[in-house]
């Protein structure tokens, strides 16, 4: 038993000798991104999942605990393949030409992008509609930052804000289908199950009736 234990601790200071190696940084980072990618990714997905499937979707139990796992595996998975991928290319193209330049993430990103996230489905979808809400602030910010367009003189964020709430609800009651299924299924809650009660209960209590009545 002490023996077991002796060669335990053993394979656990080589182990944290190895990980102290600068000689093999990149390619530990490439592992531990992959892990923080899987970690990362079923921590954002899993919640929400659990909320969207118990508000929206029907189906037996075990069937929504199905498709909450079988979403918080994909974006897991898929996250942590980017990040392997992305980490990867990027130590690839720093060894290659001897320094690391603002080029390389951006190719280094393009191709996982295409690799990983190429798939048009629910996942995909919604994180790449994520990635692009938040580019095109910084895109904005950094058009400021380097002089490209003025400085408001205001903030511009109440004129943004009503834009973009007076377009999705155009979208909603106009041209529903352009829209994303999960955004379809909030607004319909929000603004059109609204619409609908018979008596107290599904007026206040619950969203709609279950029962015959």
């Amino acid at each position: 038993m002490a023996g077991g234990g002796d060669s335990f601790r053993a394979l656990l200071r080589a182990a944290n000798a190895l990980l102290q190696q600068r000689r093999y940084h990149a390619a530990l980072a490439v592992i531990k991104g992959f892990r923080n990618g899987a970690v990362y990714g079923a921590k954002i997905r899993a919640p929400h999942a659990l909320v969207m499937t118990f508000l929206f979707k029907s189906g037996s139990l075990r069937e929504k605990l199905k498709s909450i796992a079988q979403a918080t595996y994909a974006h897991s998975r898929n996250l942590a393949y980017f990040v392997f991928t992305y980490k990867g290319l990027l130590a690839a193209q720093s060894r290659l030409q001897g320094k690391k330049i603002p080029f390389h993430s951006f190719l280094a990103a393009c191709i996982g992008g295409w690799l990983v996230f190429g798939d048009n489905n629910p996942i995909n979808s919604q994180i790449i509609m994520y990635l692009l809400s938040r580019i095109l602030f910084g895109l904005s910010r950094l058009a400021v930052e380097k002089g490209y367009i003025p400085q408001p003189k205001q903030d511009p964020f109440p004129l943004v804000a009503a834009l973009v709430w007076g377009t999705v609800l155009w979208l909603f009651e106009y041209h529903r289908e352009t829209l994303q299924p999960s955004l379809q299924s909030s607004m319909t809650y929000l603004y059109e199950d609204s619409e609908v009660w018979h008596d107290l209960s599904d007026f206040l209590i619950y969203n709609k009736r279950t029962d015959s009545k």
